[in-house]
């Protein structure tokens, strides 16, 4: 019988959200449910699997696996796990990401971010609370989603469930990512365009982040990037936090460089109170909320777990990332 070790991060649930796991491979496989992977130095000697749900995998917890076999990751990202150790080691790193598992809430979310933007939903709401009839300060600002060009980072799963969403409110899609898409794709994205990465910052209304975080990618919209960008610009990120130099973008909206963003995701995560972001202008903040619906949260388990079974049987493996 295998040794599985899941590590499920106190942020997103931890053992409480993990435990359901400890009956899904009742005759394959041992669980053991940790909230960091070297929480139980027995469990993780002996795993020959470790399921994480954005729990860090180091270099040294790899290390101390001698028996580890793959490393499944319960999330379309794989950045908190050492690749380059998994590579040396020859253990295969997996994602969900053809299962499509969290496309819906994904875009469902950045719409909501871009739509509490457009109208000023955070500032209209909380003047009215403090009994504040704010109309004829706000309606200067409060603008539509239709007519405006919505510029995709990453046309993968996740981007094209938000390039569908934006044809359905007569938006104009570019897109920016390693090749074009087959033409049949970008038909159906409304006649989708593909960009060079400065050119879409230059010509979108609306910036969404759909891409994975890599050495290539971090700081992706840096200081010089997002000086690319129209002063009525809004950037939306429900990918990974370290796309973006944050402190770059509290200066720019400090300074009025760009209309506002819309944000759930922070590096590092739950962030702190030092972030400038939590008080910079215009800004609408959730707290990775974005692939976490029930019936997100349901079908994510369902892919890692299968993966997972898959491993088990004998099969080889689905979404190796590396």
């Amino acid at each position: 019988m295998k040794n599985i070790l899941a590590v499920v991060s106190p942020h997103v649930g931890g053992r409480t959200a993990g435990a359901a796991l400890a009956t899904v491979f009742p005759n394959q496989a041992r669980v053991t449910v940790v909230e960091a992977a070297d929480e139980d130095l027995a469990a993780l000697r002996e795993a020959h699997v470790i399921i994480t749900g954005l729990g860090p995998v180091t270099a040294a917890h790899l290390a101390a696996a001698p028996h580890l076999e793959l490393v499944q990751c319960a999330s379309h990202g794989f950045d908190y796990v050492d690749l380059d150790a998994a590579r040396e080691r020859g253990i295969p790193v997996c994602n969900i990401g053809s299962s499509g598992a969290e496309k819906q809430n994904v875009a469902e979310q950045t719409f909501a971010l871009m739509l509490a933007l457009a109208k000023q939903l955070v500032p209209a709401h909380t003047a009215l609370v403090e009994a504040d009839w704010a109309l004829p300060r706000l309606q200067q600002s409060i603008t539509e989603l239709s007519g405006k060009t919505l510029g995709i980072v990453g046309l993968g799963h996740i981007g094209e469930e938000v390039a569908r969403r934006a044809v359905a409110f007569d938006m104009t899609v570019v897109y920016a990512g390693p090749r074009p898409v087959a033409p049949e794709t970008a038909a159906r994205l409304g006649g989708a365009r593909h960009l060079s990465l400065d050119d879409l910052l230059r010509t979108s209304d609306y910036v969404s982040l759909h891409a994975p975080l890599t050495d290539g990618t971090r700081h992706l919209l840096d200081a010089e990037r997002l000086a690319l960008l129209k002063p009525t610009a809004f950037v939306v990120n429900t990918a990974r936090g370290a796309l973006i130099d944050q402190d770059a973008l509290a200066d720019a909206l400090a300074a009025g460089a760009l209309a506002g963003a819309g944000l759930d995701v922070f590096d590092p995560e739950p962030p702190t109170a030092a972030l400038r972001l939590l008080k910079a202008p215009n800004v609408v903040l959730s707290p990775h909320v974005a692939g976490v619906t029930r019936e997100t949260l349901v079908r994510i388990a369902l892919a890692a777990v299968q993966n997972v079974a898959d491993h088990l049987a004998g099969k080889p493996p689905q979404n190796v990332v590396s």
